[in-house]
């Protein structure tokens, strides 16, 4: 694997340490499960990620580790699996086995044969766009940004992250402004 590479495929890992470790080593978005209990909205984000991308789930390699893996791969049949050898996964001091402990080189060894590799691109949704739409700024960006992430089915964030969501999930700037126009409807009928 070249240094920093783009990796198209989006990768999923337990939690934000892992999500640092992985970009040392890597450029890739990741999705966090925020440990074992992955609730129905995460796998249907990640069901629509690996359609959009691919997937690759890369958790620890323990327990918890499996039991993510397994209930992703029964939600989503297809995912990719990188797995970390325990050796590389052990925490120079306390801790658990994890992801966030491995060096960069064991992560690109992990996913060398897995990735596909993403050209660089611009992001097709500009923090302007979004400050156009009142979605990050103004007296009701809240409710519309709850709206907008409900109809595009990419899970509700706050406003530093829908840049980054609407990136991820590869949203387009024409079904960026399919989901502007639908959000201007129910706001019309509500007032």
């Amino acid at each position: 694997m070249s240094k920093k590479m783009k990796i198209q495929e989006v990768i999923v890992v337990e939690g934000r340490d892992d999500t640092k470790r992985i970009n040392l080593a890597v450029n890739a978005d990741t999705l966090e499960t925020q440990g074992s209990a992955i609730s129905d909205e995460v796998l249907e984000q990640i069901d629509e990620l690996n359609e959009i991308r691919g997937v690759i789930v890369f958790t620890d390699p323990d327990f918890s580790g499996e039991k993510i893996r397994k209930t992703i791969q029964a939600a989503v049949p297809g995912v990719k699996h990188a797995f970390l050898n325990k050796k590389d996964a052990v925490p120079n001091g306390k801790g658990s086995l994890g992801v966030e402990h491995a060096t960069p080189a064991a992560i690109r060894a992990a996913l060398s044969h897995l990735y596909t590799e993403a050209p660089e691109a611009e992001p097709l949704i500009t923090q302007a766009d979004l400050l156009a739409a009142n979605l990050i700024s103004g007296p009701h960006a809240r409710q519309r940004r709850e709206r907008l992430c409900e109809d595009l089915r990419i899970g509700y964030v706050n406003g530093k992250q829908l840049y980054k969501r609407l990136n991820l999930f590869q949203v387009t700037p024409a079904e960026f402004k399919e989901a502007l126009l639908r959000l201007q409807e129910t706001e019309e009928k509500n007032d």
